[in-house]
């Protein structure tokens, strides 16, 4: 298929139609607002069913019902939106319901602004919600990952029976880039667990309350064991140059391809450089995280916020110097800014740790 020039949150929906999705509840927010302006013109043309909720958290509701029975269900929101979301986000979990939810992140914290940022990170990727439960997260660094993840979340939340997050900037879900789009065939199989509104549907249950101790001990046991097993099969990351690296960048979003750039340049430039960019922020990448540890590299996390995912890389980097580096405000850093960072730490110049 030719190339189409879209922006992230277009692509992200017109992926979200290629996996099967067919129901979207949203409530428009910036930098997210594109996402329902699209959903709303192209869900319909395919049959589906877009609506405007009355409010973010009457959207995350629609999700839950609509899923329970059986469709592809996606929603969408930037920060403060997200923050409403998280009572149904864990709802959702529970009740073991797959969906999708993207969140365009914003300056914050309150209303902030509706510039670029990473602040979002602890509450999406640890669980901003009540109770013992995971969300799988997918960081797209490009539009064209934004269509493809989109495919990519849709079959991660039926296999897992849990919602999928895709998580990226205000930077990724406005830039405009050249998306091609895959050739998938997708069949969305019938769920034995779903509700159809057949006459077997009294005997199933959907639901997120067990008000005996040992039956909720259970279910969250058995929810458990699923995330495990995301974390052995759903790891997905890019690297280039760890062989000999003595200072690993670790990034995701806008700040990667920056920094892909800056490694590049000092490669050139003969500085043992690496790059690191997690794909998915759960399960993260935590095994390479502490084998390149083992063999005595440093890390630099660079990330738009006042450092949320450098403590995982702290976590799994134990035996290391684990430097950050981080903007705020909807602050982008530079190449230039960043290449100074970079060679400071090699000199020993200084532990870099900016956060204000």
């Amino acid at each position: 298929m030719a190339k189409v020039l879209l922006k992230g949150n277009e692509a992200v929906v017109k992926g979200a139609i290629l996996a099967g999705c067919r129901f979207f509840f949203g409530y428009p927010i910036t930098p997210a607002s594109e996402i329902a302006e699209t959903a709303a013109y192209y869900i319909p043309l395919v049959g589906g069913t877009f609506i405007q909720a009355e409010s973010e958290i009457g959207a995350i509701n629609m999700v839950y019902g609509a899923s329970s029975g059986g469709v592809r269900a996606m929603t969408a929101s930037s920060g403060p939106g997200l923050s409403l979301k998280q009572e149904g986000i864990s709802y959702l979990c529970g009740a073991e319901l797959p969906c999708v939810i993207v969140d365009i992140m914003r300056g914050g914290p309150g209303l902030g602004n509706i510039a670029p940022d990473q602040g979002d990170y602890n509450q999406m990727v640890k669980g901003g919600g009540h109770g013992s439960y995971k969300v799988l997260v997918l960081a797209p660094n490009s539009v064209q990952e934004m269509c493809n993840f989109a495919i990519l979340a849709f079959e991660l939340a039926d296999k897992y029976r849990n919602p999928v997050i895709v998580l990226t900037d205000g930077f990724i879900g406005q830039m405009m880039e050249p998306v091609e789009f895959p050739e998938v065939q997708v069949e969305v199989p019938k769920k034995d667990w779903a509700l159809y509104g057949e006459e077997d549907d009294n005997k199933k249950l959907i639901s997120s309350i067990y008000l005996d101790p040992d039956e909720l001990e259970e279910i969250v046991i058995k929810i458990n064991k699923k995330y495990k097993r995301m974390e052995e099969e759903e790891v997905r990351y890019e690297a280039s140059y760890l062989e000999d690296a003595e200072l690993v960048t670790v990034s995701f979003g806008v700040v990667s391809r920056i920094l892909s750039s800056v490694v590049e340049r000092c490669r050139k430039e003969g500085y043992k450089v690496g790059y690191l960019r997690p794909i998915t922020l759960f399960p993260f990448p935590k095994k390479i995280i502490n084998k390149l540890s083992e063999e005595g590299k440093a890390f630099l996390s660079v990330e738009l916020s006042n450092g949320q995912m450098v403590d995982d890389v702290r976590l799994n980097a134990r035996q290391s110097d684990v430097h950050f580096y981080g903007r705020m405000g909807g602050n982008v850093p530079s190449e230039d800014e960043l290449y100074e960072v970079i060679v400071k730490i090699l000199k020993g110049e200084r532990k870099w740790l900016k956060t204000g």
